[in-house]
């Protein structure tokens, strides 16, 4: 295995383990590979979401290409069908009984897109990075700290919040789970210079909400609670 396809898929696993072995009452593992792998499948209408907004709403102006660039296309395709695998198959799964699966599967299902996209950015786009003299393997570097863990902490937002809506019943939190990640998205890719930044600014938040839901982990002899929805 080379080190820029590692480098590539490495941190996705890295992130996705400090989670799972952070979870007092571990989820299946072969839920886990089906929500990853659900991730890896959305990469597919995420592209084509994306490909038929540039084309059909770009006038080629720079505030239209950056918002398309940002909130209009990604932010909104990908966390939308990020939100739609943890709203249409997980959380009606039997597995799904407490809050922190929330944050398990919403981290999974995001790590998922993240690992394929990352591999679309480093390998397939290698020859128009090659132009500008950034090899891959400096796009996987570089996406590493930035990119990778933006995706991977949105899915802990998301999945954060869809759980407080299974497990209490207020819809409040299901539209919080798609605009807290859509809104850090959209800012991460419109100031992507300063990218490094606010992906520490969403670590501080993720983690923030992963104690609060690790605390309440800590003094429970089960992992059942009863869903509100």
């Amino acid at each position: 295995m080379s080190t820029t396809l590692i480098i590539t898929i490495a941190p996705s696993f890295i992130i996705l383990a400090y989670f799972f072995f952070n979870d007092k009452f571990k989820e299946p593992k072969s839920t886990i590979a089906l929500v990853f792998f659900l991730g890896v499948l959305i990469c597919l209408p995420a592209g084509i979401l994306n490909s038929f907004i540039y084309e059909n709403f770009n006038n080629n102006t720079e505030i239209r290409e950056r918002l398309l660039g940002s909130f209009l296309a990604p932010a909104w395709t990908e966390e939308s069908l990020k939100l739609l695998i943890l709203y249409a198959i997980v959380i009606k799964r039997k597995e799904f009984n407490e809050p922190m699966d929330g944050i398990v599967y919403g981290v999974t299902v995001s790590l998922g897109f993240a690992t394929y996209e990352n591999y679309d950015y480093v390998f397939r786009l290698a020859l128009e990075w090659k132009e500008y003299g950034v090899t891959p393997e400096d796009v996987a570097i570089w996406r590493s700290y930035s990119a990778v863990p933006m995706h991977g902490l949105n899915g802990c937002l998301m999945g954060f919040y869809i759980g407080k809506y299974v497990f209490t019943g207020n819809k409040n939190f299901l539209t919080y789970s798609f605009l807290v990640p859509f809104f850090m998205h959209g800012i991460y890719n419109y100031f992507v210079q300063f990218g490094v930044l606010i992906v520490i600014a969403q670590l501080f938040y993720a983690l923030k909400l992963h104690k609060e839901l690790s605390k309440l982990q800590f003094d429970k002899k089960r992992e059942f609670e009863k869903k509100r929805i």
